[in-house]
C-alpha cells in the first residue's frame, strides 16, 4: 500500500491540460518557450539521415515519441509505487520492448543512489513570470535537492538545461521546495544497443535561466506581433 505522500505524488503526476493563470489566462509551457530556438545543423542532419534511409519521417518520429512516453510512464510508475507492468501493458510489443530497455537502464542507475521523490511531473504555473511547466522529477538524491529530466535519445544537448532552468523558479514560487535546487540532472536513457546511457549534472543554472528568460521575451514579442 502506498503512503499518503506517494498517493499525492501519483495524483500530481496525472495532472494535464493547458497552463492557465488564476484569472484564466492561458500561458505557454517551458517546452513551448524553448521551442523557439533553432536546433540548427544537428537537427537538419538527423532529418537528412532518416530520409536517406528511406524512412518516412512522420511515422518514425511518432514511433520514437511512443517509446519515450511509455518509458517515461514506466519510470514514473516505479518511482510512485504504481504497477510498472500495468503501464507497459498499454503499448504494442515493439514499443514495449524498447521502452523496457529504457526502464532497465533507469533501474540500474537507481540502484546506485538513494532517491527520495518530492514531486513527479507536477503541473505548475508562475503568476510572476506567466508561464507553466511540468518537471519530470524533484527529489532528494544522495541528500542533494535535485531537479531531474528523463530523456530518450542519442545525446544530451545544452537546450535541455534551458528547460530545467525554466522549471526551477516554478518549484519555489509554488512552494514545492523551500530552498533553491542544488543540482540539475539530465538522464539520457537508451532505447536500443545503438544508443548509450548518458547523464550530465550542473550545480548552477544561472546562465541557462538568463537564456530561458530571453526565450520567454522573444516568445511573448512574437505572440504580440501575431495578434
Amino acid at each position: 500500500m502506498m503512503s499518503t505522500a506517494e498517493q499525492e505524488i501519483v495524483e500530481r503526476s496525472k495532472q494535464h491540460g493547458p497552463y492557465k493563470l488564476k484569472d484564466g489566462t492561458r500561458v505557454p509551457g517551458v517546452t513551448e518557450i524553448t521551442g523557439i530556438l533553432d536546433k540548427g545543423p544537428r537537427f537538419r542532419d538527423w532529418i537528412n539521415q532518416i530520409g536517406l534511409q528511406g524512412i518516412k519521417l512522420d511515422k518514425y518520429v511518432d514511433a520514437l515519441a511512443d517509446v519515450g512516453t511509455l518509458a517515461h510512464d514506466m519510470i514514473l510508475a516505479d518511482l510512485s509505487g504504481e504497477s510498472v507492468a500495468s503501464a507497459a501493458s498499454r503499448a504494442d510489443p515493439a514499443t514495449r520492448d524498447l521502452a523496457e530497455n529504457c526502464y532497465l537502464s533507469f533501474c540500474a542507475w537507481r540502484k546506485q543512489h538513494d532517491i527520495r521523490p518530492i514531486s513527479l511531473e507536477q503541473s505548475l504555473v508562475s503568476e510572476k513570470y506567466r508561464y507553466g511547466g511540468r518537471a519530470d522529477m524533484v527529489a532528494e538524491i544522495d541528500g542533494v535537492l535535485e531537479l531531474v529530466d528523463f530523456k530518450t535519445g542519442k545525446g544530451i544537448y545544452r537546450e535541455m538545461f534551458y528547460q530545467l532552468a525554466g522549471y526551477a523558479p516554478l518549484l519555489l514560487e509554488n512552494r514545492v521546495v523551500n530552498r533553491p535546487i542544488e543540482r540539475a540532472r539530465i538522464l539520457n536513457i537508451p532505447r536500443a544497443e545503438t544508443e548509450m546511457f548518458l547523464e550530465k549534472a550542473k550545480s548552477s543554472l544561472l546562465v541557462e535561466w538568463q537564456i530561458f528568460q530571453k526565450c520567454l521575451d522573444i516568445y511573448n514579442l512574437v505572440k504580440e506581433i501575431e495578434k
